[in-house]
């Protein structure tokens, strides 16, 4: 049997790839807190810093594994501007110990990038598309990616963007906050001016894994199958989740005043993993759909 190493494996993607991955690999998943936030008994899992190299090497050659994912990050954005020796550590340091490691022992890393590489005047963006990131969270995951092409052969780059879903203890995602916020009758405004195709986490951790199933190579994005602005989507995340959607009016971002510039016309062309993969990308509807079955118990 493969094995793969996860880290961040008590975020909202951690969780959800270890699921995936726990069909037909060995998994070890890390992270910072004292025990898993998942079902340990379909993966193993170890409280490491992912940051903290020789613990790192040494739970890595325990293991021997044949594919590392790397889901862990700090994606906090604004807190990537308020934090940046923080964000560089896990954002760049981290990767740098990662590929290290898969260098000496020629092993296949998956890295979770971003459209934040980007500075949003072009978007949805190919592949192939020049970076030019605005701000410190897209210029640490940049550096990353530079680290990766310029010293392994075997890797995978996932881009993606705007993830949500639901899952143990994790942080509120804008899925997650809207919801809770619409439910106890609170306004919010929402901006029009953004422009993403949202990607449900249990979607992206399934096309991970058939990435890694087929050993796909090079950079891929994988986005949703929709490309909207984040009004459109608070608006259909109202309707699925039959919420009153008069408490949502628009705003453009100039006027929210966040700490960290926003790429405007981000997102991801996904052409290419639509070609590749089996797995469809779902559109933010179906998304929506599949986690409010998951919040209602349902299968």
């Amino acid at each position: 049997m493969k094995r793969v190493f996860i880290t961040g494996a008590n975020g909202l993607l951690g969780q959800k790839c270890l699921s995936a991955f726990a069909k037909g690999w060995e998994v070890l998943g890390i992270d910072l807190q004292e025990a898993p936030f998942f079902d340990s008994e379909s993966a193993a899992y170890q409280k490491m810093d992912f940051t903290d190299k020789p613990r790192l090497l040494e739970s890595l050659e325990e293991l021997h594994p044949d594919v590392i994912l790397n889901a862990g990050a700090f994606t906090d954005v604004d807190g990537c501007e308020k934090e940046k020796e923080a964000a560089y550590r896990a954002n760049v340091g981290a990767v740098q110990n990662l590929v290290e490691y898969c260098s000496s022992k020629n092993r296949k890393l998956i890295q979770l990038s971003t459209d934040y590489l980007f500075d949003g005047k072009n978007g949805p963006y190919l592949e192939t598309a020049t970076e030019n990131p605005v701000g410190y969270y897209g210029q640490t995951k940049f550096e990353a990616e530079q680290l990766i092409k310029a010293n392994l052969k075997n890797y995978l780059i996932a881009r993606t963007n705007v993830l949500y879903g639901t899952a143990n203890n994790v942080r509120r995602n804008f899925v997650t906050w809207l919801i809770k916020t619409l439910k106890e009758g609170k306004s919010v405004r929402i901006v029009t001016d953004q422009y993403n195709n949202p990607i449900l986490a249990d979607n992206l951790a399934e096309a991970l894994g058939e990435c890694a199933e087929k050993g796909l190579s090079g950079i891929l994005n994988l986005g949703g199958g929709e490309y909207l602005s984040r009004y459109d989507f608070a608006l259909k995340i109202a309707e699925v989740f039959t919420l009153d959607r008069n408490l949502i009016t628009s705003i453009v971002t100039k006027d929210l005043a966040q700490v960290a510039p926003r790429p405007l016309k981000g997102g991801l062309d996904e052409t290419l993993a639509r070609r590749l993969l089996s797995t469809k990308l779902l559109d933010a509807r179906e998304g929506l759909e599949v986690m409010k079955r998951q919040v209602q118990g349902k299968p």
